[in-house]
């Protein structure tokens, strides 16, 4: 059960934004390109990268499961997954701000983006956890 078929989000229709599963596929591919760039660095910040990676991708990841999930239980565990991810996520990248692994001018849009991820997530959950009218 998807969250189309939940009429959770829809937000091509609304406002012009691809829906989350895309969205969190999208921020995925920034992470990696981001990565790939850092990767060649000191061992510190190779590991954060390397963390960075496994969290930012696992966000698109488990939208992707929550898609096939078998009920709205299912469907709601798989969004709380991607949401605890995407707070890793934001976690990951301002270490790699505060340690200047990272210029933060290069860092901002993706934490910008992952905050929305964030709040969109939350808001999913909260939703879908509600009794069906």
């Amino acid at each position: 059960m998807g969250h189309r078929e939940l009429g959770i989000v829809n937000s091509e229709k609304r406002n012009a934004r691809p829906d989350i599963t895309e969205r969190t596929f999208r921020f995925a591919v920034r992470v990696a390109k981001l990565s790939r760039g850092l990767n060649s660095r000191d061992l510190t910040t190779r590991v954060m990268v390397r963390q960075l990676l496994r969290a930012g991708t696992s966000i698109g990841a488990n939208m992707e499961e929550a898609q096939a999930g078998h009920s709205r239980a299912d469907f709601a565990n798989k969004c709380s997954i991607a949401c605890k991810e995407a707070r890793e996520t934001h976690y990951w990248l301002r270490l790699l701000a505060a340690t200047d692994a990272c210029p933060q001018a290069q860092l901002t849009d993706l934490m910008t983006e992952c905050d929305e991820l964030i709040a969109v997530l939350t808001a999913i959950v909260k939703k879908v956890k509600q009794p069906p009218k």
